[in-house]
């Protein structure tokens, strides 16, 4: 992962989700092919590590590594060994040097008293510290500088054979935004915060197979059914031949991380009914028609902007073009040790195409500005390729907070939009610059500004 320091490190300028959960009962000949199949759908979700853990019913086996899941399960085929019905995956991003730690990676497999149970967790839990370091005065040992370990730990401490029993008894200690799923040796549970920050859905292969999911991506890669959302602070269990459902902690109210519309999920997942594609081409329509532009043609930064970019230039009647093209080659993102090498760390992903931009007006659109790096890579690319002008429009607000609930964002003081619009437009180099107002991101959306999270916008936190 990027050091903070090396600021011309593409991917170091992005909001980053920090996991991809998948698992469920799944009854085919290879269910680590099956499992790989649906993490390569959340793939965009976590770069950094990839694991699987299968249950018989009696054992619980676990593959898990540092890189992309391509790299981690290279000979899916050939794990006999693997054999069980029941599985849970996970993908991995995280906050600081974690992603660095191979103990961290996940699942999380531990042994106590009662059995197995093995570990899948999107976001993060505030009270991590807190928690952990009562635990620790108590004597218990951790494995991780993870806060998944948490969970494991409280359940064993609960003393129940029933897993579901220590769950409602642990999970309302938790606070933060999160989503977990948990593999025992005859179940599999999934766990959603009171909120909903962290997204999980649920879906069902053919008539009884039912499996969970942090996007519905993964659903469809699977010719799976869209069932539903897990709902806030639901706890649903999933075995061979039932799923059952309890309200594991109330619900004050829902609050959906909006990132995930805006750049987070892939375009063709379901968030709250809604299609992300269809989200982000109307966060464009309301961008052109708020921060209208004299221009000759636009373009979207790849991949997460491609859709507010055509939406931008439909209600602008201007015509769209691909005049950025993103290398899909490179992975994750690296360390380039020198000052040289590290201005070619945009160009190395994306690069213009010069027969579009040269001697025009462009206008380019992107889902948001952290620290404003890249956009300055960006704006600069495109003058050397020809353009007369640079405009860039934002299809989101300002970001002007820090996440807390799971997402890997810079502290506010390196937040660039925090200084305002016109100085944003002179750091960058950029002719012009407009942001999406908040109103018409809620618009846009379609679902009530009351449901959804938007504090990295407005610094008002639902936790």
């Amino acid at each position: 992962m990027c050091n903070n320091k090396l600021s011309y490190c593409y991917g170091n300028d992005r909001m980053r989700d920090e996991c991809g959960l998948f698992g469920g009962v799944i009854n085919s000949e290879n269910n680590m092919q099956t499992t790989c199949f649906a993490l390569y759908a959340l793939q965009h979700r976590g770069q950094e590590s990839a694991g699987i853990a299968v249950s018989n019913g009696n054992n619980i086996w676990i593959k898990k590594g540092m890189g992309l899941v391509s790299e981690v399960f290279e000979d899916t085929g050939t794990h006999e060994i693997f054999q069980g019905n029941k599985v849970i995956g996970h993908v991995r991003y995280s906050y600081g040097e974690q992603g660095l730690k191979p103990e961290n990676t996940q699942p999380l497999l531990f042994r106590y008293r009662f059995g197995e149970m093995a570990i899948a967790h999107n976001g993060n839990l505030l009270n991590h510290y807190k928690l952990r370091e009562g635990l620790e005065s108590q004597g218990s040992i951790f494995q991780s500088t993870t806060d998944s370990e948490l969970l494991a730990h409280f359940v064993a401490r609960e003393g129940s054979p029933e897993i579901e029993e220590a769950l409602k008894n642990v999970v309302p200690v938790l606070r933060g935004g999160y989503a977990f799923i948990i593999l025992t040796r005859d179940k599999v549970i999934g766990l959603r915060d009171p909120l909903g920050i962290r997204p999980l859905s649920l879906g069902r292969i053919g008539q009884n197979e039912y499996i969970l999911s942090s996007e519905t991506c993964a659903f469809n890669t699977l010719g799976a059914e869209f069932v539903r959302d897990v709902e806030p602070g639901e706890m649903l269990t999933i075995n061979d031949n039932w799923i059952s459902s309890f309200r594991i902690t109330p619900s004050p109210r829902k609050a959906l991380c909006i990132f995930e519309f805006i750049y987070f999920a892939r375009p063709d997942s379901e968030l709250c009914g809604k299609n992300v594609h269809l989200v982000r081409r109307e966060l464009g329509r309301n961008l052109a028609r708020e921060h209208p532009v004299n221009a000759d043609v636009v373009v979207g930064v790849p991949d997460s902007s491609i859709s507010a970019g055509s939406g931008f230039a439909e209600e602008s009647g201007l015509p769209y073009e691909m005049g950025l093209i993103k290398n899909r080659y490179i992975g994750r993102t690296f360390i380039q040790p020198a000052p040289e090498t590290r201005k070619l760390g945009v160009g190395i992903k994306l690069n213009p195409v010069k027969s579009i931009v040269e001697g025009k007006r462009v206008v380019i659109v992107d889902d948001s500005i952290v620290r404003g790096t890249t956009s300055m890579q960006l704006v600069n690319m495109l003058r050397q390729a020809g353009a007369l002008e640079v405009h860039m429009r934002i299809s989101s607000p300002p970001v002007i907070s820090s996440c807390y609930y799971g997402i890997n964002t810079p502290t506010s003081s390196e937040l660039i939009a925090s200084q305002g619009s016109d100085e944003v437009a002179r750091l960058i180099k950029a002719d012009s610059i407009g942001f999406l107002s908040l109103e018409k991101m809620i618009e846009s959306v379609g679902i009530s500004g009351e449901k959804l999270c938007q504090a990295c916008f407005t610094g008002d936190y639902p936790v």
